[in-house]
């Protein structure tokens, strides 16, 4: 009688956990993850935010949600054969008002739709200013480097561990809201985790965003790039998580190749999601060309320079605001003028 309690009472648990099981996808197996990149087009484009945001909030807030900069400026990509955004999220917006935040997607996602151009969508980042906070936000300062751009969530996870809660709901939701969405290529769910020296403090929240993603179970891929080998304990997470791997690498053509030769060992397809600094040799004329014949997604820091101050570098601040002699990042100008016509021209040329 006891054997026989006993045998129904595991039974039960195993079937338990069996269908919770259910709920969460596995990662994609390296076939599916390479089929599904051969389906798509040389994906080639840039990190974009209009050039009338600072940061991720003023971009998605209500009050500064800016349609018709952000219509113009997808032009100027298409303009020149650019096919695919990576755009941050932030999830202060959607705790102020999730529907109007989730609408202000749809609407982005039309507009990108328009021009040809496809989205990766960005959840949580690690990088610049910390304790972001709604409403206005302050005005860049002369000549440093995203002087406004906001971590997510930053400290506060690390200080107020019930935050985690309201981040699994704004996840979840914005996911399943768009799981579906073919405009949508990818999620990148976390950008730099261990950046802002958090290190290994990151490895809970990432492992808690790749958790929510496989529930959420979207059609589209999931990853979480790398991008400092000093990280060895979250690259390692990532690269085992990862759908499709995703990288930075702002070094010369030659570090480059290096780097994509040691994740080509993975057997993934690549997509490079930040690249192009153009005082670190990092630049379109020796990068791009090599991504296209690697057949990796090619994805540039700046579109448009403009409230983030990314045309000056991050360590070579102006603060009086001069022109910088040569600009870290960025295409266009605000009106559409290129800031280097030679550069634009090659860049049509690889993407005919």
């Amino acid at each position: 009688m006891y054997k026989s309690s006993m045998f129904h009472v595991l039974l039960v648990c195993a079937v338990m956990l069996f269908a919770c099981g259910q709920g969460e996808r596995s990662i994609w197996s390296k076939e599916k993850a390479n089929e599904w990149y051969a389906s798509k087009p040389w994906m080639r484009g840039s990190d974009f935010i209009p050039s009338t945001a600072i940061n991720q909030l003023e971009m998605w807030q209500a009050a500064t949600f800016d349609s018709a900069t952000i219509d113009r400026e997808l032009g100027y990509a298409e303009g020149i054969g650019l096919n695919t955004m990576r755009v941050y999220l932030h999830h202060l917006p959607w705790v102020e008002d999730a529907a109007g935040f989730k609408g202000r997607m749809t609407k982005y996602l039309e507009i990108a739709k328009k021009h040809g151009i496809s989205t990766i969508f960005v959840f949580f980042d690690d990088c610049w200013n910390d304790n972001p906070a709604s409403g206005p936000q302050p005005a860049p300062k002369p000549g440093i480097h995203n002087s406004g751009w906001v971590r997510d969530p930053g400290s506060a996870i690390h200080t107020s561990p019930k935050l985690a809660d309201t981040l699994e709901t704004y996840v979840k939701d914005v996911m399943k809201t768009f799981a579906n969405d073919d405009r949508i290529v990818l999620w990148d769910l976390y950008n730099e985790p261990g950046n802002s020296n958090y290190g290994n403090q990151s490895m809970d929240l990432l492992q808690k965003v790749f958790h929510w993603g496989r529930e959420a179970n979207p059609s589209q891929p999931l990853s979480a790039g790398v991008w400092l080998p000093a990280l060895a304990d979250l690259n390692k997470f990532q690269l085992e998580n990862s759908d499709v791997i995703t990288y930075h690498n702002y070094n010369d053509e030659h570090a480059h190749q290096e780097a994509i030769d040691t994740l080509r060992k993975f057997g993934r397809p690549l997509i490079c999601t930040e690249y192009m600094a153009r005082t670190r040799n990092s630049r379109f004329d020796n990068i791009l060309p090599l991504l296209k014949k690697e057949k990796i997604a090619a994805i540039n820091w700046g579109l448009v320079a403009g409230k983030t101050n990314t045309k000056y570098a991050w360590n070579d601040p102006k603060p009086n605001g001069d022109e910088p002699a040569v600009w870290f990042h960025d295409i266009f100008w605000p009106d559409g003028k290129p800031y280097d016509s030679t550069e634009v021209n090659l860049i049509k040329s690889l993407t005919k």
